[in-house]
């Protein structure tokens, strides 16, 4: 199995700033109206510097790693099989080079530009970089995880700690949960302190591994949105599973995935939504329906 070094991990930073300051930021509240296209629903976008931003993302990796499969949003829209390999690739990474399209395109500052590397399927590091601030989340499995700004930690990155349910903040995506008992999981979602949606999982990840929140859960699961924070989450010390108990399989859009503090508050969370392995396959309608 393949390692990442920290000068690797810093080198995947500059790619992700690169990207930001070349092809992202330049755009952003200057689209033309043909430089943005739908493509599953209204608010599921890609535009210009999506695809301008992933191509030089991925010319950059192949730079450093020449013989990496590389996994970018757009590439996978084109041909929706190559997620399937990101489990037999002794060294992958994906790529979503404007996580947060909607809110980009809206002109809302709440975008991310988001990278895991992984080696047979097992997360070796990550980046999440707000290109607003320049400042990256990132991870090493096995190292933590912290905010980079030029190269300096700023921080440490640690989840929340454990709380009653009433005193748990988070998002969910409520609207297409399949629950054993709709209503009981209702009468959680509306006892919990806060809940709010960013439209963007790149600063919901962000927010929740530095400690801001207590819960995330998606119902889809799309590897270039989900691997980077599955492994910030856990080496800030979060817990997180399917809605089965399962690892996070890339694979499998379907699983739904959901994180918590600890696995305590995991099973307390599921139990009082009423979710588990008979949850797990959501209905087809359900993702289709799904935007991001």
């Amino acid at each position: 199995m393949a390692e990442v070094t920290r000068a690797e991990l810093a080198r995947l930073v500059a790619i992700a700033r690169e990207a930001a300051r070349v092809e992202i930021l330049p755009r952003f509240r200057s689209l033309a109206p043909d430089e943005v296209q739908s493509k599953s629903g209204p608010y599921d976008l890609v535009t210009i510097a999506d695809e301008r931003a992933e191509r030089l993302v991925t010319a950059r990796l192949l730079e450093m790693w020449p013989e990496a499969l590389v996994i970018g949003e757009e590439a996978a829209a084109r041909r929706p099989d190559l997620r399937m390999e990101v489990a037999s690739a002794p060294l992958a990474v994906t790529v979503d080079p404007i996580d947060g399209t909607a809110n980009y395109v809206a002109g809302v500052p709440l975008f991310g530009v988001m990278m895991a590397v992984l080696s047979y399927g097992e997360v070796l590091a990550s980046v999440i970089l707000d290109p607003m601030t320049m400042e990256a989340g990132v991870a090493l499995r096995g190292e933590g995880a912290w905010i980079d700004r030029d190269g300096i930690e700023l921080r440490r990155l640690r989840m929340a700690e454990a709380a009653p349910l009433q005193r748990m903040t988070g998002k969910a995506a409520w609207r297409h949960l399949s629950s054993r008992d709709p209503a009981r999981a209702d009468r959680t979602f509306r006892s919990v302190a806060a809940m709010w949606d960013f439209r963007c999982a790149a600063h919901e990840y962000l927010l929740t591994a530095d400690g801001r929140a207590h819960f995330l859960l998606y119902t889809l699961s799309l590897p270039w949105d989900h691997l980077p924070g599955w492994l910030l989450l856990h080496e800030a010390g979060g817990y997180g599973a399917r809605f089965d108990g399962r690892p996070y399989d890339p694979r499998d859009a379907r699983g739904g995935l959901m994180y918590a503090p600890d696995r305590a508050s995991w099973e307390m969370f599921a139990e009082a939504l009423a979710i588990g392995p008979e949850c797990n396959d959501l209905a087809s309608r359900s993702i289709e329906a799904h935007v991001r």
